[in-house]
């Protein structure tokens, strides 16, 4: 039995604690969190112990594997503090929102040989890996475009979104993620327009809340991503892979697939599922089995920190083409 830390008791924390918890191959050891209240009440509900300190977490000797949900400037201490004591550690992404700093500490990971896995949850959603699948069975020929939308039902709080790294390395870097992995190239080109529609304060921080970015291959393969960060209608995600014998398409998800016809209405529908919480509940779990099959198995982690690097590189380069109206080379 694999005995966890998970560290953060926040929305994402709560997830992975519960997620460790519900399985039978792990033992939730401890949760740990600075917040006192939180990481009491989760450990309370987890039947775990909790501490304030996550460093002292990692190094218990009660613990084989780290699952980190904290803060994005606590992700690189506490990652290499785990591999550095030959710990398997699955984090949240980003590694860090300053590129250098995270190169640094990716190399410093691989010279370890730490098992490190970059929680990019998406690719663990069902509908993704069908997709995926639909490409590697031949399904669709050649992929030629990818289309992505991404759009959360309303903007986060302020102070949040201040300390993001804006909507290109919080948000968009999930669709530069899938991008990557459904066309099976990386990007060379892109080109970014940012605007806001939704909160023109955003000027202050500054961030855009809505985006659309072209990104281009070598080969030309395409891939359109648009976000938005309001959509009165619930958390759209759609993904369309087009190629040259057909086309799959991920639809987004409500709470019951009913339909009614009646005089008031033509074909109505229950309203989308609210957040990514509720509709990315099964690729968190998932994600959890692939980090834990691959420990078990000896293969290699289905999402490196080096795709986080490569997302993050993106999401800046998109950034400078939002910004300079200009077409940017990545």
């Amino acid at each position: 039995m694999l005995r966890i830390a998970v560290l953060g008791a926040g929305r994402i924390g709560k997830i992975h604690a519960a997620n460790v918890a519900a399985d039978r191959r792990l033992k939730l050891v401890v949760v740990a969190d600075p917040n006192e209240a939180a990481a009491a009440e989760l450990a309370s509900s987890l039947a775990c112990d909790f501490s304030l300190d996550c460093g002292a977490a990692v190094d218990r000797e009660d613990v084989d594997a780290v699952i980190i949900g904290t803060p994005t400037d606590t992700h690189i201490d506490l990652t290499l503090r785990a591999v550095r004591l030959g710990k398997p550690v699955l984090c949240e992404k980003p590694i860090d929102l300053d590129i250098d700093r995270a190169l640094a500490a990716v190399e410093e990971i691989e010279r370890l040989q730490g098992k490190v896995m970059l929680a990019f949850n998406r690719r663990f959603d069902p509908d993704a890996m069908a997709l995926k699948k639909a490409i590697r069975d031949g399904e669709v020929g050649d992929v030629r475009q990818v289309v992505i939308t991404s759009r959360d039902p309303g903007l986060a709080p302020r102070e949040y979104l201040r300390h993001s790294g804006g909507i290109f390395r919080d948000m968009t870097i999930h669709d530069f993620d899938t991008a990557r992995w459904l066309l099976g190239e990386d990007p060379v080109e892109v080109m970014a327009m940012g605007n806001r529609l939704v909160d023109p304060g955003l000027e202050e921080i500054p961030d855009f809340d809505s985006v659309m970015v072209l990104l281009r291959t070598a080969s030309g393969k395409q891939c359109h991503i648009n976000n938005s960060r309001q959509a009165a209608y619930g958390f759209d995600q759609r993904v369309e892979v087009f190629g040259s014998k057909g086309m799959v398409l991920n639809e987004n998800h409500r709470p019951s697939s009913l339909r009614r016809w009646t005089s008031g209405a033509t074909e109505a529908r229950d309203p989308l599922l609210n957040f990514f919480l509720e509709r990315h509940a099964d690729s968190y779990r998932v994600e959890l089995n692939a980090f834990i099959d691959t420990l078990q198995s000896g293969t290699a982690m289905p999402a490196t920190p080096r795709d986080g690097i490569r997302a993050l590189h993106i999401a800046n380069c998109a950034l400078e083409a939002a910004q300079s109206g200009r077409t940017v080379r990545i």
